[in-house]
């Protein structure tokens, strides 16, 4: 029976005709919450596939994501953390007008990997913090001609990362240029 509805499943993926793969990449501005932090930039890129109706469709993504946070310590020492992240997010997409659509979704999230700097001292020890994140992710995409797109989007973590055995969660901002296929 699991069988017969995951085959079902995968066919109403496959044969819908709004169907669309796409690529997208952009800007990425993270911090953690409840924190004096400074946000720190980096970059995001992945692929995503979108399927449904008009009104509503339904994207899964996989990408490649940075977040983390920069500043300095009681001593004066810059610190820069730079979280690099594996990013699963299903994202609920509603369209208000043709060219415009809101979304919101879950969004897991593993540690690839962890490049830490306080003054002169580095570390990419990944066991002072969680291995995976639990986020939600909100936000607003404009559709533009030749099969592009651009949005902007919210992640807020769901899940404390226990950075340090400290409460804090990731919370990213991002604006992205996208393609559909």
């Amino acid at each position: 029976m699991k069988k017969v509805l995951l085959l079902l499943f995968v066919m109403g993926i496959v044969g819908s005709a709004q169907a669309q793969f796409g690529v997208r990449a952009g800007f990425t501005s993270s911090n953690f919450s409840d924190t004096n932090f400074d946000t720190r930039s980096g970059f995001h890129a992945g692929v995503y596939y979108s399927f449904g109706e008009n009104f509503l469709k339904v994207e899964p993504g996989l990408f490649y994501s940075q977040k983390g946070y920069t500043g300095t310590d009681d001593q004066g020492r810059s610190i820069d953390e730079q979280l690099n992240y594996v990013e699963i997010p299903i994202l609920f997409r509603l369209s208000l007008i043709p060219a415009v659509n809101v979304f919101l979704g879950p969004q897991i999230s593993f540690l690839a990997s962890r490049n830490y700097q306080l003054g002169d001292v580095t570390s990419n020890s990944l066991e002072v913090l969680t291995g995976y994140d639990l986020a939600g992710v909100a936000g607003a995409q404009l559709v533009l001609p030749l099969n592009f797109n651009i949005q902007a989007s919210y992640d807020f973590g769901i899940r404390s990362l226990n950075y340090f055995n400290t409460e804090v969660k990731n919370q990213a901002f991002k604006v992205s240029l996208g393609y559909s296929f």
